[in-house]
């Protein structure tokens, strides 16, 4: 049955809205992973229509689910726990779910108080006629609060989404005249931080709400009838036409139509684009988990992302994004690559190879440190940004602080209509489709073809000659189909994470673009497998962690045969004479190595430029086995969520 919510108001609007604008002292520095949104309103039955699109934002990272329907009176459920169990709660409640057509879902991942049923969205007011959903964080939350409950209100939840809902309450309540949407509108300029809300009420049932300021919505255009989510994901089963809601924008959905308008109601033109991928994208195939699934499409993945853009017949790169902003890549003073988790992995890789193709300065720098203290770029300087989502929070806000600066930007991601995508000055997408997985794999391989072109591009004309970028396209041709023989292994891969799966700690070492990959495949075991792991290169060992090297630890070595293969070999020598347990990934037809590692883990022959391609598959594959022989949740590991909107 529909959950009871009790909350009282008694008085009148008073000074509220002076302190709520003026007087806004707290701010909130909290990481919050990223909530889902669903909402329809048509002409089909909503509740089920809501459950489905719940189920495709799972991979997100939640702890609680609710579902808000509007007919007639507004019914609640909401539940710890998954959207399995919500599905229960419907149990017994046919007469009030039949034929309801307007609804909004939520999946919640506890910022502000613990997961409980009490604290999931959807969050409604004292009279039970407005119910709100919000993805974001309401930083001036507790001087509204405050406010709010001087005015007579009080609160059932302890999170920052219920002040936004009583704030429209008491507004649509005070202001003589006032619409429902005038009350959302107004209270929107009376909060600070970021939202992404879907609000619905009975007293105007004809209406669906929502509006965004950093964290994504989408709206889906249907014949008479209008889907929302935080991502396309729940919509494409439905329809392939999408509205991307822009920051500071809002949207008033009826059946008959819609408008869409910044906060300050000035009407927008509305863009529809089409999704660019398809359901069964968004589905197992026949895999146990998402992520498994997605570190075997990336041999597809990587033709994708070079298909149109490598022309053989006369050996040149072409990219559509950045072909008209190349010299002025060429002439940057240098390029700064911003990225997290990761994305900044990728860009590492990136760094690597700009530098020794274009031999352009190129510094790498996590978004999130970048933006908190004072650096120096500005004219001159390009700064390429890297999501595969573009909508990461500390990315968006370190690209921001570049464009002020003066830098040019260039964008890379994965999400067709994100942020990222729109506020760069150029860029180019990945065309990996969407990734479900938290642990990215697939956007990770995407990033390094994109970033292995763009190299390329660049080094024409500077370091590069003709022959020698015809030999190294011909074999990033190649590199597909070489992933896919190693994919084959996956059986022998399996039986390795079996003999490790018990181990407490891992170190992953490699030198030069192998370093950058240690680290991804560090990464990946930890998110996933929750063993502690780390990335080092193999040079530093000596410089402090070999004390921690004894008989119970497994290092993995990244040793394919290229200029710092003997070294590497050294690095081996000096874990085995501490008795650490080796596993090395080596280059096929490598016999010497496999008379100092316990395992090996063949790949084929490649160009050091293209080495990461492959030598991360392995590191994927192990981390995905591990985490799975021990029981854990691998699409949705604990703690994460597939993008962090919100600082």
């Amino acid at each position: 049955m529909p959950v009871s919510i009790e909350c009282s108001r008694v008085s009148t609007l008073s000074r509220f809205e002076v302190i709520a604008r003026h007087d806004i002292s707290i701010h909130i520095q909290i990481f919050m992973l990223m909530c889902g949104i669903v909402g329809y309103i048509g002409n089909r039955e909503v509740a089920p229509l809501l459950l489905q699109g719940l189920k495709r934002l799972e991979y997100r990272g939640y702890d609680s689910a609710g579902i808000a329907l509007l007919n007639g009176s507004l019914s609640v459920w909401k539940q710890k726990g998954c959207v399995s169990l919500l599905e229960e709660a419907f149990s017994g409640s046919a007469a009030i779910i039949k034929d309801v057509t307007i609804g909004i879902g939520h999946t919640r991942w506890a910022t502000h108080g613990d997961p409980s049923d009490r604290n999931a969205h959807p969050h409604v007011n004292a009279e039970g006629d407005i119910a709100l959903i919000h993805n974001g964080i309401i930083e001036n939350h507790a001087v509204l609060r405050l406010e709010l409950e001087k005015q007579g209100y009080s609160f059932v939840s302890e999170t920052d989404s219920e002040v936004l809902v009583h704030l429209i309450d008491h507004l649509w309540t005070q202001i003589p005249l006032i619409d429902f949407e005038s009350a959302v509108r107004e209270a929107l300029t009376l909060v600070e931080g970021t939202y992404g809300i879907c609000v619905l009420s009975q007293r105007e049932p004809d209406k669906l709400i929502v509006a965004r300021q950093g964290s994504p919505l989408v709206i889906g255009v249907g014949v008479d009838e209008y889907f929302i989510a935080s991502d396309a994901a729940p919509l494409v089963e439905y329809t392939r036409r999408v509205i991307y809601l822009h920051d500071g924008e809002m949207a008033v959905m009826r059946q008959s139509g819609f408008r869409v308008s910044t906060i300050d109601n000035i009407e927008q033109d509305a863009v529809v684009s089409e999704l660019d991928f398809k359901l069964e994208e968004i589905e197992k195939g026949g895999f146990d988990h998402f992520m498994l699934k997605e570190i075997f499409e990336q041999p597809v993945v990587m033709r994708d992302v070079m298909r149109g853009r490598i022309r053989l017949a006369d050996k040149t790169v072409h990219l559509g994004g950045i072909n008209d902003h190349l010299e002025e890549l060429r002439s940057a003073h240098r390029m700064v690559i911003l990225a997290c988790g990761t994305s900044w992995h990728a860009g590492l890789i990136g760094k690597y190879l700009i530098e020794e193709f274009a031999r352009i300065p190129v510094q790498v720098d996590y978004a999130s440190e970048f933006r908190y203290r004072n650096p120096v770029v500005g004219p001159g300087d390009v700064v390429m940004v890297i999501s595969q989502s573009g909508e990461t929070a500390d990315t968006l806000a370190a690209m921001r602080m570049a464009k002020k600066r003066g830098a040019k930007v260039m964008g890379l991601c994965n999400v067709v209509g994100s942020t990222i995508a729109r506020e760069t000055d150029f860029g180019l997408y990945t065309h990996a489709g969407p990734e479900i997985g938290v642990a990215s794999t697939k956007a990770f391989t995407a990033q390094v073809v994109a970033l292995i072109m763009l190299s390329i591009a660049l080094g024409k004309n500077r370091t590069m000659s003709d022959p020698e970028i015809a030999g190294l396209l011909d074999e990033l041709v190649q590199v597909p189909e070489k992933a896919a023989r190693i994919l084959q292994r996956n059986e022998e891969i399996l039986r390795i994470a079996e003999r490790y799966k018990d181990a407490s700690n891992f170190f992953y070492l490699g030198r030069g673009l192998s370093f950058p990959v240690a680290l991804e495949g560090a990464l990946k075991l930890k998110e996933i497998s929750y063993i502690h792991a780390e990335g080092y290169p193999a040079a530093e060992m000596k410089h402090g962690p070999i004390a921690l090297i004894d008989k119970e630890l497994p290092v993995i070595f990244i040793a394919a045969q290229e200029s710092s293969y003997k070294k590497v070999l050294s690095n081996i020598e000096e874990v085995r004479c501490r008795k650490g347990r080796v596993i090395a990934i080596a280059t096929e037809g490598d016999r010497e190595i496999s008379r100092l590692a316990e395992q090996v883990i063949y790949i084929p022959h490649v160009s050091p430029p293209l080495l990461p391609l492959l030598t991360v598959i392995p590191l994927q594959l192990l981390a995905y086995h591990i985490a799975n022989l021990r029981g854990h949740n691998v699409d949705r590991p604990r703690n994460l969520a597939k993008s962090v909107t919100v600082e």
